[in-house]
């Protein structure tokens, strides 16, 4: 085979894959059609997916192990409701929280951040089946 063949058929090879890998992946994740923009796009949802099953994980190994409590970090907050995990970077937030999905639940998270004077710069919903994780990047306005 000559190497121009060899090369195109890479290429072709190369590009089916890429559309398998756009297919998969949330189109919300993909900026732009490029073939960096798709493989950038996926590595987030990837490490996102990551979280949200170690996560699982977790829930699921304190369910399994006897009720004793754990040192919690300043910010994280774990409830019957949802584990919630906050950190702050400048004037931002990074928040999320893991919980059973509950339909409306994110347009009244949404409602009492907006209430609090928060602005939401970003939001990323992630699901595997009956659990959901909201991902929000918040601007901290102060209100004088």
């Amino acid at each position: 085979m000559s190497h121009i063949t060899v090369e195109r058929n890479r290429r072709r090879q190369m590009n089916e894959h890429l559309k398998i890998l756009r297919s998969l992946t949330p189109s919300f994740y993909i900026k732009r059609g490029d073939q960096a923009s798709v493989i950038s796009g996926a590595i987030e949802f990837i490490k996102e997916m990551q979280q949200l099953f170690g996560s699982l994980e977790r829930k699921k190994k304190r369910k399994s192990l006897s009720p004793t409590p754990s040192p919690k970090p300043a910010a994280f907050c774990r409830s019957s409701a949802a584990d919630v995990e906050a950190k702050i970077s400048g004037s931002n937030v990074m928040l999320k929280t893991l919980s059973k999905r509950i339909p409306g639940q994110v347009v009244r998270i949404v409602a009492v951040l907006e209430r609090q004077a928060f602005e939401i710069l970003h939001l990323n919903i992630s699901s595997v089946e009956d659990t959901v994780l909201y991902s929000f990047v918040i601007k901290v306005c102060i209100v004088v």
